[in-house]
Order: C-alpha cells, then sequence, then structure tokens
C-alpha cells in the first residue's frame, strides 16, 4: 500500500531538479559541477531540454536572448514596469507587472511565428515548393488577422536586430549547426510579401520572426518562444523599474501631470 509520504513525493516528482539535505541536482547534475563550469544561457539549455547544448547552439540561443531584452518604455511592458516601481511595490512586484502585459499582442509573436514558419515548413514536407507553402499559409493566417507574426514593425523600417540574427543562423547552417528549414521559410515569407507589397512600404522581418527562426532551428517548441522572450525582456524590465526607483517619483501615471486637463471631470464637448 502506497503511504501518504510516497504519494505526496509522487505528486511533485519532477526530472528538472532532485533537492535532498545537502544536496542539490539540475537534471541530474550536481550544482556544484556547474557553477562556475557553465553559462547561465546553458543552463536554461539544460532546464527545458534535459541535456547541455553544443557551443553553437548555445551562442545562437544567447543572441536571440540579447537581442529581445528591451525596447524602450514605450512598450507597455516596460511602460508598466516603471509606473507599478512607484507605486510603493518591490521590484518583483514591478517585474510582474511588466512580464504580465506580454500577450499575444505584445509579446507574443514570436511564438505565433514559429507555428506558422512551421505551417510552412509541414506544408513543403508534404511536397510543396517552398513560395507554395508560404502562399498557402500567409492566406490562412491572414484570414484570422490582417498582421503576419514575425514581420513588419511600427517603429522601425528594417528592424536593426534582423540582420546580426540572420546572418548567425546563415553561418550556423553553412556550419551544419542547424537544418535551416525554418530560415528558407521566414525568408520565403518575406519573398512573397515583397512581390504582394510591389511599390508600398516593405515588410522585412522584425525581431520577433528573427527570434523565432533561430528557436525553432534549435528545436524548441512553439509555447517556449513566448517563455524564452519573456526571460529575455525580463532583463529589461529589472533595468527600467530600478532606474525608476531612484528617480523619486510617485505614483507615476501614463502623461506628466502638466500635460492632464485642468478638471478630470470635464465632459468631452459635442
Amino acid at each position: 500500500m502506497t503511504s501518504a509520504h510516497d504519494e505526496a513525493a509522487q505528486w511533485w516528482a519532477t526530472a528538472v531538479s532532485h533537492i535532498e539535505p545537502g544536496s542539490i541536482e539540475l537534471r541530474d547534475r550536481p550544482i556544484q559541477q556547474l557553477i562556475g563550469e557553465i553559462g547561465f544561457v546553458d543552463v536554461i539549455w539544460l532546464l527545458l531540454r534535459g541535456d547541455l547544448p553544443l557551443p553553437r547552439q548555445s551562442a545562437l540561443l544567447e543572441a536571440a536572448l540579447v537581442a529581445g531584452v528591451d525596447h524602450g518604455p514605450q512598450a507597455p511592458s516596460i511602460a508598466a514596469a516603471r509606473m507599478a516601481a512607484t507605486c510603493g511595490v518591490g521590484l518583483n512586484n514591478a517585474i510582474a507587472t511588466g512580464v504580465n502585459m506580454l500577450g499575444d499582442a505584445h509579446g507574443g509573436a514570436g511564438q505565433q511565428c514559429v507555428e506558422m514558419l512551421t505551417d510552412i515548413r509541414t506544408l513543403h514536407g508534404a511536397g510543396a515548393g517552398w513560395d507554395e507553402a508560404a502562399r498557402q499559409t500567409m492566406d490562412a493566417w491572414q484570414r484570422r488577422s490582417r498582421y503576419l507574426p514575425g514581420f513588419g514593425h511600427r517603429f522601425h523600417p528594417r528592424d536593426p536586430r534582423r540582420d546580426p540574427l540572420l546572418r548567425l543562423v546563415d553561418r550556423a547552417v553553412a556550419d551544419g549547426v542547424v537544418g535551416g528549414d525554418f530560415l528558407q521559410a521566414a525568408q520565403t515569407v518575406e519573398t512573397v510579401l515583397a512581390r504582394r507589397r510591389e511599390g508600398a512600404r516593405p515588410v522585412p522581418m522584425n525581431i520577433d520572426g528573427a527570434t523565432a527562426v533561430i528557436y525553432a532551428e534549435l528545436g524548441f517548441q512553439p509555447p517556449l518562444a513566448r517563455g524564452l522572450f519573456v526571460l529575455s525582456r525580463s532583463v529589461g524590465v529589472l533595468a527600467h523599474a530600478w532606474e525608476e526607483t531612484g528617480q523619486g517619483r510617485r505614483n507615476k501615471g501614463p502623461l506628466p501631470r502638466s500635460v492632464l486637463p485642468a478638471r478630470l471631470t470635464d465632459k468631452p464637448q459635442g
């Protein structure tokens, strides 16, 4: 008969870590063998995947994480964290406030882009050419939304993070580190978009698309693309929240008080 102790242990059984008095293991590796020996990015991979990445895999993942750390206080996640930091809460609350803003519209495009690129790759694997697979998938996605996740940017005509990330992927494909199917799928989407928008403003890949290529090429499942972005952006959220705590403001709102209407109770005219 199973004891209550055994039942409780099984209830919380996990392959991620094992903790006993005097012992901490991450994926069966004693923590003392990891400290000072592997980097933080490798630990992320280890905990999520169960093994350690090759050096080039680790470098690709690190590049994606570095690229997504911050995009200024106009990003809702950063703005919310900065406002929260002035409201008498701790840094952990400010970080949580910012992270909780990362939903489908702000922070979810990487996951969605991995899903879209996977759809293209699946169609290609079933016999469609890359161009046809991209067009069919793009049409299906745009029946749900006019936006294609991972393409275009409301600030940048060409996202400055795109090219260096894709150059790294190009080299990784050439060296056999990754397969290149997801890169091909994303570049085909850019080509199809350019044809459809001939004469209009181009819609190149953005940070969400470029990092989606990396996460997909490295074998991360779509939901983890969002999770990894959250880890990355948390660094910027922390930095902005910490900076805000040193500026002496209380109850910071979305606009300076000097530009607020004199009487908030005034009703709009007309």
